[in-house]
């Protein structure tokens, strides 16, 4: 794996997409997704001036983020269980999957107990996979007056996993869905959100062209996971 030499182009297809669409390169923050990866591979990143990173499993990030560069910035991009949330907040910045009204009071419970603001994006479930968690658009919008009432969190923009797929056109639209979500979102809080969290390696061209503010980007820079362990990101486990 040639870290250095995978940044640069994912870099620049990013300011490449972000010309296409006449946005500023400095509008997208790359999120580097280190489910899997040693805490090595963590500092190398760091050293290569990348200064966020997402990781999917609480366990994993407990026992990694001690053994990493403390100046770095975690966000949780993976499916989180009301039991964690305790944990999570421990070791997280941000929380990007917040996916039920159930869970975001149990994290607005454990931030308040912690004297803290939590920055949260709310993952939605665009494409209606059944493998997918995330909110329909539908309850969404229903909740989030409720969910713009817990005062311990911050609501910074949503987040989505598009299906995946050979050919990124395809998933143009679920991208577009989000930004307009977003759009009726800030009419319902009378207040901008700052972020789209949303296209991963398959698809992060497209989902910068249609407006994403976050790219959360794993295997374009590190290289297949090691194999086992959970699910992709998001995905519910099979029964």
């Amino acid at each position: 794996m040639n870290l250095a030499a995978n940044l640069d182009l994912v870099q620049s297809r990013i300011a490449a997409a972000c010309a296409r669409a006449g946005r500023d390169r400095s509008s997208v923050l790359l999120v580097a997704v280190t489910k899997g990866h040693p805490p090595d591979t963590v500092r190398a990143a760091a050293d290569l001036g990348l200064t966020t990173f997402g990781e999917n499993r609480v366990q994993e990030a407990r026992a990694k983020i001690p053994a990493c560069p403390g100046r770095l910035h975690w966000h949780m991009i993976g499916h989180l269980q009301t039991n964690k949330a305790r944990d999570a907040l421990a070791v997280f910045e941000m929380v990007q999957s917040v996916d039920s009204l159930h869970l975001a009071a149990e994290l607005n419970k454990w931030a308040d107990r912690m004297a803290r603001t939590v920055p949260v994006l709310l993952e939605i479930n665009v494409a209606g996979e059944s493998t997918k968690y995330g909110y329909s658009p539908e309850t969404f919008l229903a909740e989030l007056p409720a969910l713009n009432a817990l005062t311990r969190l911050e609501i910074r923009g949503l987040m989505t996993l598009a299906p995946w797929t050979p050919e990124p056109e395809r998933v143009r639209p679920v991208f577009r869905r989000l930004r307009e979500l977003k759009a009726r979102s800030e009419q319902v809080l009378g207040a901008p959100l700052e972020h789209l969290s949303m296209g991963m390696t398959s698809d992060f061209e497209v989902a910068v062209e249609e407006g994403a503010t976050m790219v959360r980007i794993g295997t374009a820079l590190f290289g297949e996971r090691r194999s086992g362990g959970d699910p992709p990101q998001g995905n519910k486990p099979s029964p």
